[in-house]
C-alpha cells in the first residue's frame, strides 16, 4: 500500500483569499513546492482534499473548481511534482465528505490504495483535523486556528515528513 500527503488547497497550496472562482485569483504558497518534492522523495502520493462550499453558495460552479484544479495540476506537473488526485466537497453542511469528516480521504484511500496509518494530512483550519484515528494531521497557523495549530510555517512540514517517514517505514 502507498502513503499520501493529503493537502488542503486554500491556505496550504495557495493563499486563502476567500472564495476563489478563477485561476487568476490563485497565489501559490511557494514553500509548498519544496514540501511536495520532499514528500515525493519519501514515497508519498500528493492528494488534495478541499471543502468548496462556494459551489452550494452559488459563488462559482463545480466546473470552475475542476478548471482551477486542472490548472494547479499542470503547474505542479511542469515543476515535476505530480498530484495524484483532487477531491472536493461542494457542501456547506455537515455531510460525510465535508472536512473534518473523512469522506474525501476514505474515497482517496479506496481509489489509490493508500495506507492511512502511513499518511499525513496538512491544513490551515481546525476542521482539517480529519476524524480518522490513524491519520496524523498537521495544522498550519492561520487566522482560523487560535491556539489549535502544530506548525507556524509551511516549510516545517518537511521536518515532519522526514521524522514521520522514518517512524513509518
Amino acid at each position: 500500500m502507498d502513503k499520501a500527503l493529503f493537502l488542503d488547497r486554500d491556505g496550504i497550496i495557495n493563499e486563502d483569499t476567500g472564495y476563489i472562482s478563477d485561476i487568476s485569483e490563485i497565489v501559490f504558497n511557494f514553500d509548498i513546492f519544496n514540501v511536495c518534492r520532499t514528500a515525493i522523495a519519501f514515497g508519498y502520493k500528493i492528494i488534495v482534499v478541499t471543502n468548496q462550499s462556494g459551489i452550494t453558495k452559488r459563488l462559482y460552479t463545480g466546473d470552475d473548481v475542476i478548471e482551477i484544479h486542472n490548472w494547479i495540476s499542470n503547474i505542479f506537473e511542469m515543476l515535476r511534482i505530480p498530484i495524484t488526485a483532487f477531491y472536493y466537497c461542494p457542501f456547506d453542511t455537515d455531510v460525510r465528505c465535508r472536512k473534518p469528516n473523512p469522506g474525501m480521504i476514505l474515497q482517496a484511500v479506496d481509489e489509490h490504495n493508500i495506507d492511512i496509518s502511513r499518511s499525513l494530512m496538512v491544513g490551515d483550519k481546525p476542521s482539517d483535523r480529519i476524524k480518522l484515528d490513524n491519520l496524523k494531521s498537521l495544522i498550519l497557523y492561520s487566522e482560523y486556528t487560535g491556539d489549535d495549530y502544530d506548525i507556524s510555517e509551511i516549510s516545517e512540514i518537511e521536518d515532519y515528513l522526514t521524522i514521520y517517514s522514518e517512524d513509518c517505514d
